[in-house]
């Protein structure tokens, strides 16, 4: 993408063109917000470095991973038996019909948001492939110690 700007020095009509493109290789947001110095992750530390990194973000967000997780299922499943004893008890009375229409009616509209959002998603997609491939070392580390952070 290229765009053309009148040049103010000459009285002639030449105009200064300037290429998005290469002006955002040589522009990175993170040089602006953090400084020349900051840039891929592979740029700037050994194999080994990158390895530990990854692996310890990996174990600690494995860690909290499988914590959160095992309350949620805890929760859920808790919410579920007082559900179920309080109905076998005649306390609550489940509307079945009326469950089953609202869930076809959730799921219509799901299918909907979902082929809205398609683009956005496979956009999102590209940006993780692309940020994996640049620091495949890194990545690796993480999937590691987020295994070994769910096995703990």
């Amino acid at each position: 993408i290229a765009f053309a700007f009148p040049d103010h020095d000459s009285d002639d009509d030449s105009y200064e063109v300037l290429d998005l493109t290469e002006y955002a290789r040589r522009h990175r947001w993170w040089n602006r917000l953090f400084g020349r110095n900051s840039g891929p992750i592979v740029e700037k530390y050994s194999v080994a470095t990158q390895i530990v990194m990854g692996g310890v973000t990996g174990w600690c967000a494995g860690f909290l991973f499988q914590k959160v997780g095992k309350l949620a299922a805890t929760a859920v499943g808790g919410g579920f038996l007082l559900l179920q004893i309080a109905s076998h008890s005649g306390y609550v009375q489940v509307d079945w019909k009326r469950v089953e229409k609202d869930v076809n009616k959730a799921k219509k509209q799901l299918k909907k948001r979902a082929n809205k959002a398609a683009p956005e998603i496979n956009t999102l997609i590209e940006e993780s492939t692309e940020f994996i491939k640049q620091n495949i070392v890194v990545s690796s580390g993480f999937v590691g110690g987020f295994l070994l952070g769910l096995a703990s």
